[in-house]
């Protein structure tokens, strides 16, 4: 995770869309052995901590309660956690990561064009992204490269034409990770969906690469 800190203040304020916990960044069939990889990012966007516990996510058969969240546990303001189908240890250790809440082993696997469906605990729907080049050509192809949501597309979204795939050094702080896959999971989303409450020095802490 990467916070931020003015003179010890930590303060983030949701962008233009839902505050709470948003689906922020996304890729599916990743370079892992057969179909591991992949991976969904969620951040929580909004003023106030949000317990995940009873939490799910499914894909497009939109079943509450398919793949727990729940050891995500509580999710600070501006803090992501990643759920993907490889484990725990393999996914920090080809990304470099330190302190990411990541639930692993995900079973409802992405595909080329699919849905990402966010539950709360008791089983409404929270967020949901639709995606696909094939249905809505001219979109990316997140195909071993992450692609972030704008802080303006936020909720209930289906993919837009204009965004873009990942790229080492972009403005979300994408890397390569050690299997050759691009990304940035774990790192808050771009600066303009979080506001520092207090003007003053930025000291910014990354994930370890």
């Amino acid at each position: 995770m990467r916070l931020l800190m003015v003179l010890g203040v930590v303060g983030v304020i949701a962008g233009p869309a839902l505050g709470g916990i948003v689906i922020s960044e996304w890729m599916y069939n990743g370079l892992g052995d057969g179909k591991t990889g992949e991976y969904i990012e969620f951040t929580n966007v909004g003023a106030e901590s949000v317990d995940m516990t009873g939490w799910s996510f499914d894909d497009s058969s939109r079943l509450a309660g398919t793949v727990s969240l729940s050891a995500f546990g509580v999710v600070a303001p501006g803090e992501s956690a990643i759920l993907t189908d490889d484990s725990v240890a393999v996914f920090e250790a080809v990304w470099g990561l330190d302190g990411v809440k990541i639930v692993g082993d995900n079973t409802a696997n992405l595909g080329r064009s699919d849905e990402i469906n966010l539950y709360d605990a008791a089983g409404n729907l929270v967020d949901r992204l639709t995606y696909g080049d094939q249905d809505y050509p001219s979109t990316v192809r997140t195909q071993n490269q992450g692609c972030n949501i704008p802080a303006a597309d936020y909720d209930y979204t289906v993919v837009q034409t204009g965004w873009e795939l990942a790229t080492v050094g972009d403005a979300y702080g994408s890397w390569t990770s050690s299997r050759g896959e691009i990304g940035s999971p774990g790192q808050v989303p771009e600066p303009a969906t979080l506001v520092l409450l207090v003007g003053g020095l930025v000291l910014l802490a990354r994930p370890k690469r």
